[in-house]
């Protein structure tokens, strides 16, 4: 029976549920600091315990338990400001993570583009869908890894534009094949158009929109009918589109209405009227 509230005063708040007990890799997932199956070589590993005894494969955690990886403790990821998922500008060749920029040759100018990030977003991001090393434009990273993995599920849906720069005009047959769609293994990708738009000099630049399409499939296809590529920039990523008002290097957090969106469910070509 609920407690009436005292004259005069607020009800007293109801004291929130204890969190639920939840599997170790979702845990490490959700702190930033691994993917579920790197969580999972870690604990084959023995690498981490749980109230001080060697964790196994489908250990669950609550938010008392002590969790140490290496003798470190690791703790429960608080609930961040926002939900901390970011639209950046990358410049084609930038790295996305500091991992990425040791393994270049050229000397770091500055941190890369992801530690660049509020370290109150977390620690460890994760890149959907992300663009080859030496193009760039619009990519999308979060710290949550469950909430990656469920947009890296249903990238393959969302519509996607691309500007591709290559050497010379492309010939009316070349342009033909790329809206054909097919790829060196045999996969075909649903293009819905492919345009000039203008360059300079000796430069062509095409835009070029398909579902579901990668960086690298972008490129592939236009190689494979013979285009001389040097740039592929992405430009939009389902409702997500890369505004002239970000410049390059820069990031920004989505709105709840753009993650709404951006979670919404697609319509596959087969399922349209």
């Amino acid at each position: 029976m609920a407690r009436a509230p005292r004259r005069g005063g607020r009800p007293r708040a109801a004291a929130p549920p204890p969190a639920a007990p939840e599997r170790l890799q979702k845990l490490l997932s959700r702190a930033g600091l691994a993917s579920r199956r790197e969580a999972e070589a870690w604990i084959r590993a023995g690498r981490l315990t749980v109230n001080g005894s060697v964790a196994s494969l489908g250990a669950r955690v609550g938010p008392h338990d002590q969790v140490r990886l290496d003798g470190r403790p690791v703790r429960a990821p608080q609930p961040p400001r926002g939900h901390g998922v970011f639209l950046c500008h990358r410049s084609p060749g930038e790295p996305l993570t500091d991992e990425a920029q040791a393994a270049s040759a050229a000397a770091p100018e500055r941190p890369a583009l992801l530690a660049r990030l509020p370290r109150r977003a977390g620690r460890r991001f994760i890149a959907v869908s992300p663009m080859p090393r030496i193009d760039g434009g619009l990519e999308l990273v979060t710290a949550d890894g469950a909430l990656a993995l469920q947009l890296q599920r249903g990238v393959h849906l969302l519509g996607c534009e691309f500007s591709v720069r290559v050497r010379g005009e492309l010939r009316p047959e070349q342009l033909t094949a790329i809206l054909g769609g097919e790829l060196d293994s045999g996969e075909q990708l649903h293009v819905e158009r492919c345009e000039a738009a203008g360059g300079e000099g000796s430069n062509r630049w095409y835009q070029l929109a398909a579902r579901g399409a990668s960086g690298k499939q972008v490129r592939q296809l236009f190689e494979r009918h013979g285009a001389l590529v040097s740039r592929v920039l992405r430009t939009r990523l389902g409702p997500l589109r890369l505004e002239r008002a970000l410049a390059r290097g820069r990031c920004r957090e989505l709105s709840d209405a753009e993650l709404t969106a951006l979670n919404a469910p697609q319509v596959t070509p087969a399922d349209a009227p």
